[in-house]
Order: C-alpha cells, then structure tokens, then sequence
C-alpha cells in the first residue's frame, strides 16, 4: 500500500496588499486576541478576496491560497500548473515551511529540500563548496554524508573551477546549477522545485529533468514541480494540480491537468469568435480555431499530427473575388515567423466562407504562437488588420524520458524530401 509523503488540509494564506500587518495597531491587536487567545480564525479572512491580479477590488486583503485540499503518495512526481500569480509558489513556500499558512494544516512525512528561487538557502559570502555543507546540515545530514555525496555534486553541477569561490561573484546560471546539484543529490524524501530552471541554459535543463525522473523513478522520492514548461510536466511528472486565483480547478493525471489547463476559463485557447467589432462593411468576421487532425479543438494541440486553422469569414460584397486573407505568424517572442494566404489559391464568394488551412504533422516544435490577420481587398489594401488576434500553444507529442526533452533550435520541424544515391 502507497504511504502519503504530504497531507494537505483546507489550506488558506492571506496577505494584505500595500503594507505589512493589518495596517493599524488596533487591528494588530484584535487579530492577536483572536487567533492567539481566544482560538478562533483569523478575523480579517472573512473580507479577503480572491487573487485576480488582473482586475482592481474591493478589498486590501486577497487570498493567495484558499481551501487547497490533496494528497500526494510518496514517490509521486508532481506537476503544479497555473498562470503567473495563481499561488503556485505561495504553496511550495507553505510546503517547504518558508512561511506559514493563516488556516489549514500541513502534514509532511520526511525530510524537504527546496529550489523556490535562485540562491536560495545559500549564504552569499560562503564558498560553493562551504554552502552544499550548510545546506545538508539545514536537511539535517551530518557532515560525513554529505562528503560522500560531494564529489557527485561538484561534478552535476558543472561549476567545478569556482567551487572555492564566494558564491556571490556567481552568475544566475552558476548560482542555479550548483543549488540544484545540492538539492538533487543530498538525501531529503522530497523535493521541491520552483520555475528556476529556466535559468539555467538547455543543456542543463535537460541534465535536470532527466536527474528529476531519476530521482522520482529510480529513487522513490516525492517531487513537486513548478513549470510552464508543459512538455516537461508530461513527461516528468504522473500527477498534475492546476491552480487559479489561488484555488484548486483540477487535480489528476499530468496529461489531464496539461489539458485543462490549456483550455483556460470559458472559451477555449483554441477557438476564438468575434462580435459586433468585427462586422464591417465588406465583411464579418465570425471565428478562428485550431484543432489537430481528427480531434476537437477542446483538445491539446500536440506537435505529432497535423494541425488545422479553420477561418469562417462573411464576405457582404459584390464583388467577391477582391478579397483575400493573410495570416502572419509570430513565436513566443515576437519575432515573425513566416506569413501565408489563400490568394490565388481559393476565391472567397458572397456569403459565409470557412477556410481551412492544413500544418503538417510535426511541423510546429512545442510552444506558444500568435496570429496577426489581415483581410486583403484588391491583392494589395489591407482594410482590416488585427496583430495578435489569435494565439496558440503546442504541447510536446510525447517522448520518452531519456530522450531530448528540450526544444531543437528554431521554432518549426519540416520533414524535407531527401534523396541519396548508394555509389
């Protein structure tokens, strides 16, 4: 029977926006009598709200967490997914006893190493090697183990030549790699690690994620993983937890959660339909949407099968061989990535028109893509632009553990033609 390594029980945290405390000593000392004297819960929970970041409220009190409940069995690998400002890492911060909740309880079996943030639990006027002694005697090994482990560690880490160096002349990425290789190697039940990965470069991201599966699988030991990397929680993690406003919308398997996350809250990423803004004169504009081939575009899109961009566009006028559409296409950094059209290719005719153009398969490496429209009249006026109209993201089809996790360079995978001649 699987023992559970972590409990977690009607979990909440409040802060106060602006300021430390409750603002006023009046409040300082009603809170204390309270929650301290009278044991009662804390009294300002009852005007906090939800974390939307995005949207002004009425209160100065938010709840970062609110009533999180799961459990996690030890030798499970974790996915925790939710947008920027979701409470992902207010948890791992309660879980690792950073801070502490304002309700709930927490229950943790064995020893926790963190990675939150860089350098963290590093003194920065120690050397590397005097800070992986100091974090082992935090985790409470003694010195002996943690000399046996060293040499692993040193070497993992990749920053050999300056292990005798303060660790404040590291770089971020040095900073990181060898906070890992501590992490990783010493000998806690569980692991916990915060989006800090991504400093480092895509060599020793693959390095990590490959040590993270070999200390879940081969080691038996818990992981809980933040990331927006989604093909690396697929392939990484068995279980997933989406997070939003600071509560829990789905916990199951890492696909499932993978999938629910990319849906978003109401209209799905995929799709996207357009109201009286886009009704103009020529034309109306009803939907775009994506879907792979043979599926919905409720589903994930994944790299491994063809991809389908279906337009459904109204032309009013007369005259409709005048119009086309152009699509450009841009990468998650905003750099174009190429641009294409149905000019010369399909006429659009008087009344509705759905355009359907076909990506072949593994065709798109995983990530996220943006859509800019143009609605073309006379082969060159353009009497509707829109950047950024649409955006999309592609999940890893689904690798195996030991291969390359990472992305290869560039941001698409054509399958060329290739001819060779046996001489």
């Amino acid at each position: 029977m699987s023992k559970i390594a972590i409990i977690v029980e009607n979990l909440s945290k409040i802060y106060r926006l602006g300021e430390i405390g409750t603002g006023t000593i009046s409040h300082d000392l009603q809170r204390w009598w309270t929650m301290k004297v009278r044991g009662n819960e804390d009294p300002f929970l009852k005007i906090g709200e939800a974390n939307d970041r995005a949207n002004k409220g009425t209160s100065n009190i938010v709840y970062s967490l609110k009533d999180i409940n799961f459990e996690i069995e030890q030798g499970d690998a974790v996915g925790i997914i939710g947008r920027n400002g979701a409470g992902k890492s207010t948890l791992l911060k309660l879980l690792s006893r950073v801070t502490s909740p304002t309700t709930g309880k927490i229950k943790v079996k064995g020893r926790v190493a963190s990675l939150l943030e860089v350098g963290t639990g590093f003194h920065p006027e120690l050397t590397g090697r005097e800070n992986i002694y100091l974090n082992g005697a935090i985790l409470g090994m003694r010195k002996k183990e943690i000399s046996r482990k060293l040499d692993e560690i040193i070497d993992f880490s990749g920053v050999e030549r300056y292990v005798d160096t303060p660790v404040k002349r590291y770089s971020s990425g040095m900073y990181v790699r060898l906070a890992f290789a501590v992490a990783a190697h010493l000998e806690s039940e569980i692991l916990i690690v915060d989006e800090v990965l991504a400093v480092g470069d895509a060599e020793f991201q693959k390095k990590c994620l490959g040590k993270m599966g070999e200390v879940s699988k081969g080691e038996g030991r818990t992981i809980l993983f933040v990331s927006h990397n989604m093909a690396a929680v697929k392939t990484l993690c068995q279980k997933g937890i989406v997070l939003e406003h600071g509560g829990t919308k789905f916990i199951g398997n890492s696909t499932e959660a993978v999938s629910y996350y990319l849906k978003g809250d109401s209209e799905t990423q995929n799709k996207k339909t357009f109201g009286a803004a886009y009704n103009k004169d020529e034309f109306a504009l009803n939907c775009i949407s994506l879907n792979n081939a043979h599926q919905t575009n409720d589903d994930p899109l994944t790299e491994n099968s063809e991809i389908e961009l279906l337009t459904e566009i109204t032309i009013k006028d007369n005259e409709p061989e005048r119009y086309h559409i152009t699509y450009h296409l841009y990468n998650e950094m905003g750099e174009p990535m190429f641009s294409f059209s149905n000019y010369g290719l399909q006429v659009l005719k008087q009344g509705l028109n759905k355009l359907t153009c076909i990506f072949p398969a593994s065709f798109f490496q995983s990530g996220s893509y943006y859509l800019s429209l143009y609605v073309v009249q006379d082969k060159r006026k353009a009497i509707f632009t829109e950047k950024d109209i649409m955006s999309f993201t592609i999940v890893d089809g689904g690798r195996g553990l030991g291969e390359y996790m990472g992305r290869e360079p560039g941001n698409i995978r054509p399958m060329f033609k290739w001819k060779i001649d046996n001489i």
